[in-house]
């Protein structure tokens, strides 16, 4: 299987995507597995398409008020961006305690977790299928993240940057910020899912009768108060001594692979000339109003991926998508990209907090289009922050 199979690296590919939504099939089976998901997080991580790209394509067709749950799912995304630009690296720490403080809970990921082998169907089918397609349907995320914490008494952020770091739309703010509301140091309470729960959205390889999460969630909200750690079922779980059947974990790495085409800084490419500058986040359609002759030049951050590497598979769908805008690539880390662009006319890019303490060295940023805009005041609270920008001029601007 090639790694792009499931998600084509390709505008055309998400715009087939944006196409094939219907918000009323959305809404009512987006809880299954097997639902009418719109499998575009990839495309809006790395900027392929935009959430206002989206919503506009969507209400061309349907009729869709700010109270549909397409819509607020589309505002979730973006609310988690306002919670991590105003709180910054403050999203890798608890916002506040969960059920337990976080020193009762455990600083690495069981390799049964990794492996798995946790005799949880629910559990094992979840890795599974992160590692072979880079990608989870959300429940199937958070049944993995409550049983990671609440059962295993893993760190939430110790599982966060695991799946982070496996996940084709893996961002730190959507990613970080969801574990911590499973967690309960983001929310008023712990997720706590069941069997039964898993039977009713999932197909049935995936039902987990007869396991450790066969329980009410009386039994699992003690469960999760208590600092010890439930060990995996033997009974279900592979045999560790079968060597050959142990599920590999995928590599990570901070280093592009060869192939995907990426150099180093070439100072001489872009002397005396204007540059846009196209990053991992920023993969959309070039602006129409760039001037003629811009070289156009991709540029991956050693600095980022020392602190987040990246699993082969996400490489390539940038890579690949990153070779569609322009045939200039480089990778480095932030002071040799500055060097190499010091003789350049001038230097543009779109903004992205992921890039935060780096990109605006290297170029003057245009900011990320919004849905709802942006808020000044920090606002935690997803329902307050909901009602306060459905309220504001730059919705109703979107919501023509």
């Amino acid at each position: 299987m090639k790694h792009t199979d499931h998600f084509p690296p390709s505008r055309e590919a998400a715009l087939e995507r944006v196409q094939a939504i219907d918000p009323q099939d959305y809404a009512c089976s987006r809880n299954f597995l097997e639902g009418a998901v719109t499998a575009l997080s990839p495309y809006i991580t790395h900027g392929v398409v935009s959430l206002p790209e989206v919503l506009g394509a969507v209400r061309s067709r349907h009729e869709l008020g700010a109270q549909d749950k397409f819509t607020m799912e589309l505002g979730w995304r973006e609310f988690f961006a306002h919670v991590w630009a105003h709180r910054g690296d403050g999203i890798l720490e608890s916002l506040h305690e969960g059920p337990l403080p976080d020193a009762a809970y455990g600083d690495a990921l069981p390799p049964e977790i990794r492996q798995a082998r946790t005799g949880v169907p629910v559990i094992d089918l979840a890795v599974r299928t992160l590692y072979e397609t880079g990608y989870l349907h959300n429940h199937a995320r958070m049944w993995l993240a409550s049983y990671c914490v609440h059962l295993r008494k893993v760190h939430w952020c110790v599982g966060a940057d695991w799946m982070y770091a496996h996940l084709l739309d893996g961002d730190l703010a959507s990613n970080h910020l969801s574990w911590q509301w499973v967690a309960g140091t983001a929310s008023h309470q712990p997720y706590l899912f069941n069997a039964d729960n898993v039977a009713r959205y999932a197909p049935q390889a995936w039902h987990s009768f007869d396991s450790v999460i066969d329980r009410s969630y009386e039994a699992l909200g003690l469960i999760a108060q208590e600092p010890r750690s439930l060990k995996p079922d033997a009974r279900l779980g592979l045999s560790a001594k079968n060597d050959s059947a142990l599920l590999v974990e995928p590599a990570l790495t901070p280093v592009p692979p060869e192939d995907v085409g990426f150099t180093q800084p070439r100072p001489d490419l872009v002397r005396h000339q204007r540059v846009w500058l196209v990053h991992p986040w920023s993969l959309g359609e070039l602006p129409k109003a760039l001037p003629a002759g811009t070289v156009v030049l991709g540029v991956v951050l050693r600095d980022f991926h020392n602190r987040w590497p990246w699993s082969d598979r996400r490489w390539r769908f940038v890579g690949q998508r990153m070779a569609e805008l322009t045939p200039n690539r480089w990778y480095g880390d932030a002071a040799a990209l500055q060097e190499a662009l010091q003789g350049a006319q001038l230097v543009s890019s779109i903004d992205t907090l992921h890039l935060k303490p780096w990109l605006a060295q290297l170029a003057t940023c245009e900011p990320q289009p919004l849905l709802f805009g942006s808020l000044e005041k920090r606002c935690d609270s997803f329902s307050k922050w909901w009602r306060v920008s459905t309220q504001g001029a730059h919705w109703r601007e979107n919501l023509g």
